[in-house]
């Protein structure tokens, strides 16, 4: 998002800004705020959503490091050992022993 896009949005996003953003349904913004995964608050009487914009740039700059860390996880002889992988491995899921808890939820 560039600075002009940034400063015409806000502080907060809809759901569907940040669906826009993340170039996803709005099913899946909200899937990721209910489940967590994307902070957000509810404001109003109608309890509707709002991600603030700077949690929405750190939430992208984090998905970039962790497939990063999983790349070059893959990548070391370690990736290979079942023992550091663990059942994830087996299952054939390649991802490292710290993203064993994580789910895909796009």
């Amino acid at each position: 998002m560039d600075q002009t896009d940034a400063a015409s949005l806000g502080r907060f996003l809809t759901l569907a800004e940040t669906a826009e953003v993340l170039n996803v349904s709005l099913n899946q913004a909200y899937i990721l705020v209910r489940s967590g995964e994307l902070p957000a608050i509810k404001i109003g009487g109608k309890g509707q959503w709002r991600v603030e914009r700077d949690v929405l740039e750190s939430y992208i700059e984090a998905k970039y490091e962790e497939s990063r860390r999983l790349s070059l996880w893959n990548q070391s002889d370690y990736g290979n050992i079942p023992e550091l992988a663990g059942p994830a491995y087996e299952r054939g899921d390649r991802r490292g022993p710290d993203d064993q808890s994580r789910t895909s939820r796009s």
